[in-house]
């Protein structure tokens, strides 16, 4: 365990950057002619996979488009060699391009259309590469391929066979050093709790067409810069190196290395350039052999093999005990939690009205919320509380009444943007991202309050890293309030479920938001968390904002809330003061249960 100890000890960098290393010198160690092609052929292979793990293994989206983006960016630059434009720098610069508006122009239709749109569309996209190729083969060699492909120059001098290869391995350790900056940064979460669900994406703020169409277009980028080098390593292409066969040899990589890992896809590539490619008369039995590797990466070996590495380095951990076991939340639930100041708005209701078929799910519901307050929303389960919430925030459109925040309208606005006008919310249901820490967790509460470009972060630019330090600094702050700090390093989708309630609330709160809206969020929670959430409901009324609690403990709205309103039926049956409503005749016998008989034992029950 020592020794592990040691191991754990050095960065993690440290050893992608030692194997790049390694393949940059492999040519000084003598490797022949094959392996050096073979190893040229993988890092060529690497870069496209890489394209497929950030759209599917991070947004959630499954295309087969990068074989088309590969075709792309290889006949962009050997058209470009044989008009004498044969510097490799240009080229892989025009490739990339060409591949990020191809992927742009053939993401845009599928991923409005939603659910596996993209991914038909795209596998009819590679179907028609080779059609399209012909149609065009005055100018593509059509089916006999592009010849005539001069040696590529770089900076005026024509690379050898040696300076060629180091230009494969540098252009292809660069790339993954850029996905690594990308996918561990604020956009890398932002495109996890995407793949997650759109729904909670949007209500951080993240606008899930926009980010859909970026993680498919960025995988497209490397694809073109792949199709770059591939065309200059022989001097000729076909198009029968990027039909259906590539892709599904793609997909196979992706999956088998691990979709959702930075250097899965490198190891998936290695071992389907080495193994199954190395096979004579391989191309007869392609497809079935790339079958089989999906069924066993996808169904044996769920996460790839990235993922059994991950679980073997946490078994290693525990037995050297590096990682500290998940505790109870830290601090005395009684202590006064003190919250900076946050500068609320009113969030008025009037005249709401929601039909889902047949069924009016709200009928003129009006509800009046003021910063400072602790407003309750409350009801028998289907008198639409939730509903009521999820118009608020965008995610239904009403078909009567009007919603102001502040003097703003809302009412039909886009989900992300009502998350941006300040508005945060729970779940019933805690929705964490997978693979997330906790504090990266909290952190994606806080993506659309600070914005950091993808260049800014690619290249880990001053703003970036003013931006990460301000979201690692308020998510810490947020756990403490909710008594979790002790906890930021652990996996947050693990957490018993109501420690990832008490995460729901500090990733709700951490943007410090204009109007906060809890959804049921005490379900689950033992009495010392309640007691604890109590406390930041109360730090949070006192800060100035606007609180909606929607609620089925009693006691704990009747201890909270500065005012009531109670659903039935969706209609408003009572609105007023907690001293007010529990003794509403209607209110007892609609939300409780209860005969106004039994009034005077339930008031005793709730107050004691």
């Amino acid at each position: 365990m020592q020794i592990w100890r040691a191991v754990r000890a050095i960065p993690g960098w440290v050893y992608p950057l030692a194997v790049g290393v390694l393949l940059l010198l492999l040519p000084t160690l003598g490797l022949g002619y094959a392996m050096t092609r073979q190893v040229q052929l993988a890092c060529i292979l690497a870069l496209v996979v890489s394209g497929l793990s950030l759209s599917l293994g991070y947004a959630g989206e499954l295309a087969l488009g990068q074989a088309a983006m590969y075709a792309a960016g290889a006949y962009t630059a050997g058209l470009m060699s044989e008009h004498g434009h044969t510097d490799l720098a240009l080229q892989l610069v025009a490739a990339g391009a060409v591949a990020l508006v191809v992927g742009i122009v053939t993401g845009i239709p599928g991923l409005r259309l939603g659910s596996w749109s993209l991914a038909m569309t795209s596998f009819f996209l590679v179907l028609l590469v080779p059609d399209i190729i012909a149609v065009f083969g005055e100018t593509t060699g059509g089916r006999n391929g592009l010849s005539g492909i001069e040696p590529a120059t770089l900076f005026g001098q024509v690379l050898t066979p040696e300076g060629f290869y180091l230009v494969i391995v540098l252009v292809t350790v660069g790339w993954f050093a850029v996905t690594r900056n990308l996918v561990v940064s604020r956009h890398g979460i932002a495109f996890r709790t995407l793949k997650q669900s759109p729904v909670l994406a949007s209500s951080l703020g993240v606008s899930v067409f926009r980010m859909k169409v970026l993680g498919y277009a960025i995988g497209a980028f490397p694809a073109g810069l792949a199709g770059a080098l591939f065309a200059n390593l022989d001097l000729y292409i076909s198009p029968e190196a990027f039909g259906f066969t590539f892709a599904t040899s793609v997909l196979a990589a992706c999956i088998l290395g691990g979709a959702a890992s930075v250097y899965g896809a490198a190891i998936g590539a290695a071992i389907m350039q080495f193994g199954p490619n190395q096979a004579s008369d391989f191309q007869e039995y392609a497809l079935v052999v790339y079958g089989g590797l999906l069924l066993v990466g996808g169904v044996l070996l769920s996460g790839g093999l990235a993922r059994i590495g991950k679980i073997a380095v946490g078994r290693l951990d525990r037995a050297a005990d590096l990682r500290p076991a998940a505790g109870a939340p830290t601090g005395d639930a009684t202590t006064t939690v003190d919250v900076a100041p946050i500068d609320g708005r009113p969030l008025t209701i009037d005249g709401l009205g929601k039909a889902f078929g047949g069924n009016q799910a709200l009928r003129g519901v009006t509800l009046s919320a003021q910063p400072g307050q602790v407003t309750a929303l409350i009801g028998p389960n289907g008198s639409g509380k939730t509903t009521t919430l999820n118009m608020v925030c965008g995610f239904y459109r009403p078909d009567s009444g009007r919603i102001h925040l502040g003097d703003k309208e809302i009412q039909g606005s886009i989900p992300y943007r009502v998350a941006r006008a300040g508005v945060a919310r729970t779940f019933q249901t805690p929705n964490i991202p997978d693979e997330v820490s906790v504090l990266e967790a909290v952190a994606s509460g806080r993506y659309s309050t600070a914005r950091s470009s993808m260049a800014a972060t690619v290249l880990r630019l001053p703003g970036f890293r003013r931006v990460r330090a301000a979201d690692r600094a308020e998510s810490m702050r947020a756990l403490e309030l909710v008594g979790m700090a002790h906890l930021a390093g652990e996996t947050a989708s693990a957490l018993p479920l109501g420690m990832r309630r008490l995460l729901e609330v500090a990733r709700a709160v951490v943007a410090r938001p204009q109007v906060l809206l809890l959804d049921e969020v005490a379900s689950g929670l033992d009495e010392d968390e309640v007691e604890r959430l109590a406390d930041i409901i109360r730090g949070l009324r006192d800060a100035g904002a606007t609180v909606v609690l929607v609620e089925h403990n009693f006691r704990l709205v009747l201890s909270l809330a500065d005012r009531i309103v109670v659903l039935a039926q969706g209609e408003v049956i009572a609105d007023g003061a907690p001293a007010e409503i529990e003794h509403d005749p209607r209110v007892l016998g609609e939300y409780l249960g209860v005969t106004v008989d039994d009034d005077t034992a339930l008031t005793r029950e709730v107050t004691s």
